[in-house]
């Protein structure tokens, strides 16, 4: 099995401005507390059931708390023939580099 392709949330930032898809996994308390601007909610536990919202075509970039969650999506992902790309570091890095946050569903 290939190594996960990961970027780091100042990588991602360059990305996000050129309109990329960002998926956020974590639950629906952490993503109304606070999440990336732009990104698509799909908590990890409904991926599978949820895939088809998903962009098939380009890189989807998946996030969570910290990595770990999203690297979970991104494997499901990738075997399931999407470029996914987990972010390292995840919302709490975004936060931390002093990067604006997002409160509410932010979504429609």
């Amino acid at each position: 099995m290939s190594e996960l392709p990961e970027i780091d949330v100042d990588a991602l930032a360059g990305v996000l401005a050129s309109g990329c898809v960002l998926v956020d996994v974590r639950e629906d308390d952490e993503f109304l507390g606070g999440h990336i601007p732009g990104a698509l909610h799909v908590p990890l536990g409904d991926v599978p059931d949820r895939f088809g919202e998903i962009p098939a075509e380009g890189t989807v970039y998946v996030v969570c708390a910290m990595g770990g969650r999203s690297a979970r999506a991104a494997e499901f992902l990738r075997a399931n023939g999407i470029d996914a790309v987990n972010v390292a570091g995840g919302t709490q890095g975004w936060v931390e580099s002093g990067r604006e946050v997002q409160r509410g569903s932010g979504t429609p």
